[in-house]
């Protein structure tokens, strides 16, 4: 299904009850290859609903589920930041489309600016995102969103592409 100009996204909380949905699409080949073993990711986004570090979402589509996404204060992440050189108030996302039948449609850069634009309106003056180098789905997806290349990062979980997008640029 191809989004239109009258498509749009909404952004909802994630709750306990949409853990069984997130598993199903965790499990999925098309997000699976990307996010990890599928029990690890789920405990970890479980985790974030009560976070203050991490603010889960479920994308909907005409009221429907769809996907996930999230941002976070990579400033307020354990461990080692390997983004600590970027502005403070900068937010990270991830996100993913869970159901097979809408990848490769356009609809990730269309909710990705959607939600981009919701984060400038809060006050965030940077997003980023960190793609795995071997991601060109994703890396054309969020060049499409508006987001630029800085370089490569290590990251606790291997290699990433470190793009952003500024709020003034949107």
């Amino acid at each position: 299904m191809r989004p239109d100009d009258e498509d749009a996204y909404g952004f909802r909380p994630l709750t306990r009850a949409d853990l069984p949905l997130l598993a199903r699409w965790l499990a999925e080949p098309h997000v699976a290859r990307w996010w990890g073993e599928r029990d690890r990711e789920l405990e970890s986004i479980a985790s974030h609903i009560d976070s203050i570090a991490v603010e889960p979402f479920i994308i909907e589509l005409d009221g429907k589920p769809v996907g996930y996404i999230q941002s976070y204060d990579p400033y307020l992440e354990e461990g080692d930041n390997p983004f600590d050189d970027q502005p403070f108030g900068t937010l990270g996302i991830d996100q993913f489309i869970g159901e097979p039948s809408l990848v490769g449609f356009g609809h990730g850069p269309r909710l990705i600016t959607q939600f981009a634009q919701m984060m400038f309106e809060e006050g965030a003056p940077r997003l980023i995102v960190d793609p795995a180098p071997t991601n060109s789905r994703a890396i054309r997806a969020y060049e499409k969103a508006g987001f630029r290349p800085l370089g490569p990062r290590n990251t606790p979980d291997g290699e990433a592409l470190l793009m952003v997008l500024d709020a003034e640029d949107d």
